[in-house]
Formats: C-alpha cells, structure tokens, sequence
C-alpha cells in the first residue's frame, strides 16, 4: 500500500508536530519524517511525504530520501496540492492519500482512492506505535472464558455503503 502525506497539513493540523514547527520549519518536517519511519518501520507501507516549495523553493521539483521515506518538495510555483493530485492521479496501486484539504479530498475521491484526515492518520500512527507484535496476539482470559449473549435482530442490515466499507477496509490495512 502507498501513503500520500500532505507534509505541511499534517504538521500544522497535530498538536504535536506544531511544537517543533515553532522552533523552526526544519524541525517540524524532521520529527514528521522521523514519525513516519517509526510508523513504516513497523507497518511496512511505502511512504511518501510532499512539502510546498511553491514560494521560495527551487525552480524544479526536489526529490529526496530520509530515513527510508520518500521526501518531495514541490517546485516553486507548484503547491503540494497539484503534486500529490499528480500522484494520486498516476498511481495504479493501492493508495492512502493524508489531508484535511477539502479539494484533495474530493479530487482523490473522484479517482477512487482513499483519504484520510490528517488528525485519522495521526491516530493510526499513535496507535501503532502503542502496539508491540508481542502484544497483539496476547490472551485475554477475562473476556475469553465469558459466554456470548447478543440477541439477534430481525429487519434489515445495518450495512454501511460500498464506499464506506471500501475505505474502513483500507484504513484496517494501516
């Protein structure tokens, strides 16, 4: 699975990255990479994070590789916003697109892949963190040994939308 990360939008919408972006911008993006190989490190997906360089980067888009993620930086004139479009648009895997921007939202929604908003992503990536290998297969006995008593109702499903099941499918991969 490949993840598509509006850089500066998952750091200005956290709490905590935006302490560190105080200090400087550098810091901000750097406990953000940081984050993400801690989070790849563990779930194993191809990661790529896009930053604005549109008002005082370089003339051509930058390409880079930190800590086994990908890093690009829009060229200038270019908002992250057209490059991750771009991604999302050629990607033929599947793909996870981070922002709480609504016009990426809608634009990746049309292309039938997934969006999350940063504050989601950033509850995925805490909860991965949390999560150890040696504890995810842990036997409960309380909750084991009790009997199950749901009554069954009768009437029609309480199915969600097709496309709503797709995206908790793909959330459930993260």
């Amino acid at each position: 699975m490949r993840i598509i990360i509006d850089g500066y939008n998952l750091i200005r919408q956290s709490d905590f990255f935006r302490r560190y972006e105080k200090r400087s911008l550098e810091d901000g993006r750097r406990s953000l990479i940081s984050r993400l190989a801690e989070y790849k490190r563990k779930k194993g997906h191809n990661i790529t994070v896009v930053f604005d360089g549109w008002e005082s980067g370089a003339p051509q888009e930058e390409r880079d590789r930190e800590k086994n993620i990908s890093v690009i930086y829009s060229r200038r004139g270019e908002k992250a916003d057209e490059v991750i479009k771009r991604l999302a648009g050629t990607s033929s895997e599947e793909t996870v697109i981070v922002s709480s921007d609504r016009e990426i939202a809608s634009y990746v929604n049309r292309r039938g892949k997934t969006v999350l908003s940063s504050s989601e992503f950033e509850i995925l990536m805490d909860k991965a963190s949390v999560e150890s290998p040696a504890n995810m297969f842990a036997y409960d006995k309380e909750t084991d040994d009790e009997p199950d008593y749901r009554t069954f109702k009768k009437g029609p499903a309480k199915r969600l939308p097709r496309a709503k099941r797709h995206k908790q499918a793909k959330i459930k991969k993260l």
